[in-house]
């Protein structure tokens, strides 16, 4: 194979060192430095074998750790039970950490990974990820940074587990450690989650969490100006900030060594700022040449933290020249052997086997059927009150149940939906976070691995968008890249929909929800009447808690108070507190009439049940279903329902283009319902404020016209 200019630049330098004592040099406080060098070697030697891998079209990922090696010294600074969140330049630390542990062949694991191959241990051939669940590193892939709020909710969730005395998979004395790059430092999704946790810390929560930035100097060909990750980060009120060379060993084992043991001991956030290098460009393809003088590169060579480290052995006597480049052909020949071997290893399939964790939870989540116990003299109750005692109720029998978001503690939330469930449970419970989405959903997704059954609440639909990737790149995500092995146990309530009277605006008033419709394994529950609103929020919280889904929870706003159907005082949107069972998947159908199906969910619920009553009075018969869950849409009920009449009217209040009814008439289609059918959907525009919205949003006289039209009424 052609040596990298790397790999031949260091066999060169070694062999060309004199042994011992040259100079002062500093030993490492580490009982074995040579685990340590090994950890170096192999992650080397991996890198390489993944750009051979590739020219032999065996290899399908080539973003390596080199330069970044001296992470290895962050992993012994650690313990093997502290949860660990990774750059993916953390090979040194993953081997690192893995030697600690018996069990593990991590060459092999990595090497898997590279192939795309169905025995490695993690994803199960999905994506080359740095994971381990007996490792405690918690799989990320190739992350900008998404990775770290969930990091503030796996620091959070050390302590809180212990204050509800629920089980923790971590000690209570352990140290979340997340990694990133300096360009990565940069995204606001990295900027919030540090503020979260000082944020958190200022209150006197405690935060045991460690920031690792390995500071290379360039995020693929943008230079991060010199001096920027320090001067960020260095002065931070409340941050600890250390600093290393992350080239030099001794120098990284120390600061790091000092950094985790000053956060376990104070349970404070911490700033590490690992100084490292870029060795052999951003990934195989990229020809760093074209953005960086070749000067600068051959002068990157002699920062290479594992020709520091075999010169800081040699230096110290521990090995002679020959040795180290011993160790240097031993390894590469280990891991080359490796790399044959695997090159070859059996690849997923087919799509049913590539999807069998999303697959698996769905089913799973499908299977959940749950019966609320009602009260056949309680009180009717609104929408609101009803997903209010649901939340009563389910911190009542889920002691790792917690409910958190903007303005939900104290004030009881915006609409009063959470009103008293803090003077019941606790302030540990149920509390208020700062105003930020992504810090939100990342608080969740670290409680759900943590032990807890987080219940987030955002305030706004359109506000979801803000934060839409930590769902979609890091919730759904983590099973399917853990092969099940991780999950994320959260239901996240969003109030949305459109139809506020007197109060709105794009803000307030969204009705776009393609966003969350597409990602793969997501439930997505649509309540609209009270008494299906708090059995199917039971039915949520047991998936995600049983089944590991993320359940996202839409109630439609203008439907929180409602209390009148047909006419004003009639109470008839009300209803008891449910006794009937709800599953996943299964819809709920008003009637039995033979002329007219209509397929609707949320506020369009409402319209279409006073349509159907005004059909009714001119002779035609209609069913109303109420698809309750989006995802996955209850398709057998529809094709029986549509089935029954012929005729169906899909009531959609989502946009025209991206709405649900599109992904309802697919399947009606698909499933080769032969019928007739129409299609009545709000405008594709964003909402405008006061009662210009009534010109974009669908309303009870287009779906009587589109009624009218498909039963051939004039």
């Amino acid at each position: 194979m052609t040596l990298e200019p790397i790999d031949a630049y260091f066999t060169a330098t070694v062999s060309a060192l004199t042994a011992p004592g040259a100079g002062d040099v500093p030993a490492l406080n580490v009982l074995n430095p040579l685990a340590l060098f090994d950890a170096q070697l192999g992650s080397r030697h991996l890198d390489l074998a993944a750009r051979w891998l590739r020219s032999q079209g065996q290899g399908f990922y080539t973003i390596g750790s080199s330069g970044h090696e001296g992470n290895a010294a962050v992993a012994a600074a650690l313990r093997p039970s502290d949860p660990a969140l990774l750059h993916y330049r953390s090979g040194g630390f993953y081997l690192a950490r893995a030697a600690q542990v018996d069990g593990s062949d991590p060459l092999r694991d990595v090497l898997l990974g590279l192939v795309a191959a169905t025995a490695e241990p993690i994803s199960g051939g999905r994506h080359k990820v740095f994971g381990r669940h007996d490792l405690n590193i918690i799989p990320q892939t190739s992350t900008i940074a998404s990775h770290l709020p969930r990091s503030v909710g796996v620091a959070f969730s050390i302590a809180r587990t212990r204050k509800l005395g629920v089980a923790c998979p971590w000690p209570e004395d352990a140290v979340t450690v997340c990694s990133f790059g300096d360009a990565s430092a940069n995204h606001s999704t990295a900027v919030g989650a540090v503020n979260a946790s000082l944020h958190a810390s200022y209150q006197g929560l405690p935060m045991p969490l460690l920031f690792v930035c390995e500071d290379n100097g360039i995020g693929i060909s943008t230079p991060t100006p010199r001096g920027w990750i320090a001067r960020s980060y260095g002065n931070r009120e409340g941050l600890r900030y250390f600093a290393a060379d992350g080239c030099d060993l001794v120098d990284a084992f120390d600061t790091a060594q000092a950094a985790a043991d000053w956060v376990r001991g104070e349970r404070k956030p911490a700033f590490l700022h690992l100084r490292t290098v870029r060795l052999m460009g951003h990934a195989g393809s990229d020809y760093e040449q074209a953005y960086r003088r070749p000067s600068d590169i051959v002068a990157d060579y002699e920062r290479d933290p594992v020709l520091n480290t075999a010169r800081m052995l040699v230096a110290q006597g521990i090995l002679t020249p020959e040795q180290v480049l011993e160790h240097y052909e031993a390894k590469r020949a280990q891991v080359m052997d490796l790399a044959r071997e695997v090159g070859v290893s059996p690849q997923l399939g087919s799509a049913p086997a590539v999807m069998r964790p999303l697959r698996d939870g769905l089913d799973e989540a499908r299977a959940v059927r749950v019966a609320v116990r009602g009260e056949s003299d309680s009180a009717p109750l609104t929408l609101a009150l009803a997903i209010n005692r649901g939340l009563r109720e389910v911190l009542q029998a889920h002691p790792e149940a917690i409910v958190f978001g903007e303005d939900i503690a104290r004030k009881g939330g915006v609409y009063g939906v959470t009103r008293g469930l803090q003077a019941g449970a606790g302030a540990a419970r149920v509390f208020d976070t700062l105003l930020d989405e992504q810090t939100i959903l990342g608080l969740a997704l670290g409680a759900g691995v943590s032990g807890l059954m987080p219940i987030p609440e955002i305030q706004y639909l359109a506000y979801l968008h803000n934060a839409a990737d930590q769902i979609r790149g890091e919730g759904a995500t983590l099973p399917f890249f853990s092969n099940r092995q991780y999950r994320n146990p959260m239901v996240v309530r969003v109030a949305g929909y459109g139809y506020q009277k007197g109060f709105g605006g794009h803000f307030h008033n969204d009705d776009s929800i393609a966003a969350i419709r597409d990602i793969p394994g997501v439930v997505i529950a649509s309540p609209s009447r009270p008494d299906d609103a708090a059995a199917m929020l039971h039915t949520c919280v047991v998936a995600a808690k049983g089944a590991g889904v993320v359940c996202i929870y839409l109630e439609p706003i203008a439907l929180y108070h409602t209390k009148d159907l047909y006419a004003d005082g009639d109470e008839q949107w009300l209803a008891r507190y449910p006794s009937l069972p709800v599953q996943i998947g299964r819809a709920r159908t008003y009637g039995g009439g033979d002329d007219l199906t209509i397929l609707t969910f949320g506020n369009g619920l409402w319209m279409s049940l006073r349509v159907a009553r005004r059909l009714e009075q001119v002779g035609i018969g209609t069913r109303v279903v109420d698809l309750r869950w989006l995802s996955p849409l209850p398709v057998e009920d529809m094709l029986r329902e549509a089935d029954a009449t012929g005729r169906v009217l899909i009531v959609d209040e989502t946009r025209r283009t991206g709405g649900v009814g599109e992904g309802v008439l697919a399947e009606l289609t698909d499933h080769g319902y032969t019928g007739r059918v129409q299609r009545v959907a709000s405008a594709d525009s964003f909402i405008p404020l006061g009662d210009a919205a009534r010109q974009v949003l669908l309303c009870e006289d287009t779906v009587e016209a589109g009624a009218m039209k498909l039963v051939g009424a004039r």
